[in-house]
């Protein structure tokens, strides 16, 4: 049985929320202050409201990967694709958002291709080479695909004390797989912040996950529920036990609050077992709250759900523009001498800026929503176009 129209709208609602939760963390990274300093989750300097700003955004890549299978499996039934096709379209669709990471958002945020200036290889990267790697696995049944995805999530912790060191002159694949770290070559520095290994693991699972959109609508909440339910607490065992899925351990801290705060701090690069299951689990209760929910198609999650590539790339160019005019408003013509560079939270030079550079997480917040009001009409403009017309290159935005 094909899925219904409303089933794939709670899906594009999942997806737009988080969509609108991201935004959160890149308007931080563009205008906080703190964010030029240290990281949101460093317990040292951090606070309960900074850290939670950061915290509340971790759901996003989990839920990019896993909805991205998912839309895999559910394109296949939904239009009859055969593997062959759509493995042909996921490669496809791969070494593209792989382009347009190195390119486009390489531009975005550095505002320059400049080769001093490391290549950072995050989730347009971690997504793209998923996709390939789900491509290969398409021509197996489901069960299998989402067999082999919960093992590389489950398992791949226990390779943690593997070092890329270890490999001689194949380090730079561990970086690549499992390993963040600074992979050199001809003289350019790539900075692999999302080793793709476990991603293809949980957009693998995403795929034999979406076999739930066959069931009747209230076994597959049930069913959304269940899996929510187990998720929180088996990370909330696991976490507990301090013993196995995520190399960080947790310890008391001078407070309660800060104790809890070292619990959530979990590992998201690459995302450890813990990670994913305190992710997936709010997740799945949303979906399931989702399944029940009446979103209409001008709805702002809907309408940034259904176009998530193109909300993702245009708000980092304007965020990026917004925080350098907001820059030469504060400090005038002098900020020419700074914003070519990249900015100290994109791994640009800290003593480059001004001592006080950046604005309060109040003012964060308020960029924030008027970003998200900003995007909208796009938004909303290029889903109304992509459910009009069916030119194969819409199919990329």
């Amino acid at each position: 049985m094909a899925p219904s129209r409303a089933r794939l709208t709670s899906v594009d609602a999942l997806r737009g929320l988080v969509m609108v939760i991201m935004a959160i963390d890149h308007t931080r990274e563009f205008f906080h202050a703190g964010a030029m300093n240290f990281a949101a989750d460093n317990l040292a300097r951090t606070t309960p409201l900074l850290f939670l700003s950061r915290w509340v955004t971790h759901i996003c890549a989990p839920v990019f990967l896993f909805t991205a299978g998912m839309a895999a499996r559910l394109r296949m039934e939904r239009g009859d694709v055969r593997p062959s096709e759509m493995s042909r379209y996921l490669v496809t669709r791969g070494l593209w958002l792989i382009a347009v990471e190195l390119i486009v958002m390489r531009l975005a945020m550095n505002f320059s291709l400049d080769l001093r200036y490391p290549v950072l290889l995050i989730i347009l990267w971690a997504l793209g080479w998923s996709m390939i790697a789900l491509a290969a696995l398409v021509h197996l049944p489901p069960r299998i695909v989402g067999a082999l995805g919960l093992l590389v999530v489950v398992g791949h912790n226990a390779l943690d004390g593997v070092q890329a060191a270890q490999f001689g002159g194949m380090a730079w694949l561990w970086n690549v797989l499992h390993q963040p770290g600074a992979v050199a070559a001809g003289g350019v520095t790539a900075v692999t912040g999302y080793p793709v290994l476990p991603w293809m693991g949980v957009m693998a699972v995403g795929f034999a996950f979406a076999g739930i959109y066959t069931w009747e609508p209230a076994r597959r909440v049930r069913a959304l529920r269940l899996t929510g339910t187990l998720c929180i607490a088996g990370f909330v065992a696991l976490r507990s036990l301090n013993m196995y899925g995520d190399p960080a351990p947790w310890s008391t801290q001078p407070s309660a609050l800060f104790t809890a705060m070292s619990f959530l701090s979990t590992t998201k690069y690459p995302p450890s077992l813990a990670f994913l299951l305190m992710t997936f689990g709010p997740a799945a209760w949303l979906l399931a709250a989702f399944e029940r929910a009446s979103f209409g198609p001008r709805h702002p999650f809907v309408v940034f759900g259904r176009v998530p590539f193109a909300y993702y790339v245009s708000h980092f160019w304007i965020l990026h523009v917004a925080a350098s005019v907001a820059a030469l408003a504060r400090y005038g013509a002098s900020a020419l001498r700074f914003l070519s560079e990249p900015f100290p939270s994109m791994g640009g030079a800290r003593d480059l800026f001004p001592p006080d550079f950046g604005f309060s997480l109040g003012q964060v917040y308020l960029v924030w929503l008027l970003l998200v009001a900003a995007l909208y009409p796009f938004c909303r403009w290029l889903g109304e176009l992509k459910g009009r017309r069916r030119d194969w290159w819409l199919s990329y935005l």
